[in-house]
């Protein structure tokens, strides 16, 4: 069991994007948004238990979800799940998930990835996950997976790396989501890949770097070590999650140390960040409609349609529209105004608590 890689899955997030199918007490991890029967979150279990075992998984997520994951993921005994008292972004999440692992197994390799991305060619990322941890086991470094991108998209990171030859390339830049003319540059230079947001790494090597890089952070999480996995976890999590920041891993710990490297990762990846992703994946009709209901339409395209099959839904005349009806709201807007969604949610928040 020694080799076995520990498996760090982030179920943490609230999915706005999704809204309104995606709801505060049902986020889209936890939803089957590309109709496999399974939720985004149980895929991405499905995907690594290939590479690790059950008892290696540590999901971390909000405390008001684990119930939730518990019920999707029931091969996780209590002590895999975190569970987080404030929402204080991926520094502290993947820390506190490193810090636990730390007292199970100083040796440890780990594997750290989201909960809703989708990844087509299993195979080819298997293999791409066997080289990093290859990797992973030379001196402090830190992998990072990135994806080559096919337009200049504002929705990602960006990691320029310094080209060469080798499978494994060093790391030279991150840049958080750009602005369209740089996003453009960046496509246009060769060397900048999207941030996927899969690292791999040795337990011991982000532990020092937190310790290098986030020393404030490292002490708060250190000092629960006698802790963890005992009554008196939840105590001392609320203690330190009061005490630490909000701060993402890439401007916390990436950006700064000079032990990051990056593979390069071609396994049909997506985030599946946004209605218009779903979009692109999903079949369409002759006039490039998804069309998830009970519809009638005329003189539409390149749109998204999704509504209970209990009614029936006609549309005239529309061009990049999604029309999402669930539960107690109806969303209709431009299929690609995904940076309107937070002013959606914010606004219908103070409608009621029961729209969001």
């Amino acid at each position: 069991m020694q080799n076995i890689p520990y498996i760090v899955v982030l179920a943490g997030g609230v999915g706005t994007k999704f809204w309104p199918h995606s709801r505060n007490n049902l986020p889209k991890q936890f939803l089957d948004l590309l109709g496999t029967g399974r939720s985004l979150l149980q895929n991405t279990y499905d995907r690594f238990v290939k590479l690790s075992s059950p008892d290696r998984f540590i999901v971390v997520t909000n405390h008001i979800y684990a119930h939730v994951v518990k019920e999707q993921l029931p091969d996780l005994d209590d002590a895999q799940i975190l569970r987080e008292p404030l929402r204080r972004n991926t520094a502290t999440c993947i820390a506190y998930a490193s810090y636990v692992i730390q007292k199970k197994d100083p040796d440890a390799r780990v594997i750290v990835t989201p909960s809703d991305h989708l990844i087509l060619h299993e195979v080819t990322f298997q293999e791409t996950m066997a080289l990093a941890l290859s990797e992973a086991e030379k001196d402090s470094h830190l992998i990072t997976i990135g994806i080559k991108p096919n337009r200049p998209d504002t929705g990602y990171g960006y990691i320029q790396y310094i080209d060469s030859q080798k499978e494994v390339k060093k790391v030279k830049t991150f840049t958080e989501k750009p602005d369209v003319e740089l996003a453009k540059t960046f496509l246009e230079s060769g060397d900048f890949v999207w941030n996927s947001g899969v690292f791999v790494w040795k337990n011991k090597s982000i532990i020092r770097a937190y310790e290098e890089q986030m020393p404030e952070l490292a002490e708060v999480f250190e000092e629960g070590a006698d802790f963890y996995d005992t009554s008196e976890e939840e105590a001392f999590v609320k203690r330190a999650y009061s005490l630490v920041k909000n701060v993402t891993i890439d401007i916390g710990i990436m950006e700064k140390s000079e032990d990051v490297y990056l593979i390069l990762g071609d396994f049909g990846w997506s985030d599946l960040g946004s209605w218009l992703s779903i979009h692109k994946l999903k079949p369409k009709d002759k006039n490039n409609n998804v069309v998830d209901a009970n519809a009638m339409l005329y003189d539409t395209s390149n749109s998204y349609i999704k509504v209970s099959p209990q009614k029936l839904v006609v549309v005239h005349g529309l061009d990049n529209y999604l029309i999402n009806e669930s539960e107690n709201v109806l969303l209709i807007c431009k299929l690609d105004a995904e940076k309107k969604f937070k002013e959606f949610v914010a606004d219908a928040k103070n409608k009621g608590e029961d729209y969001i």
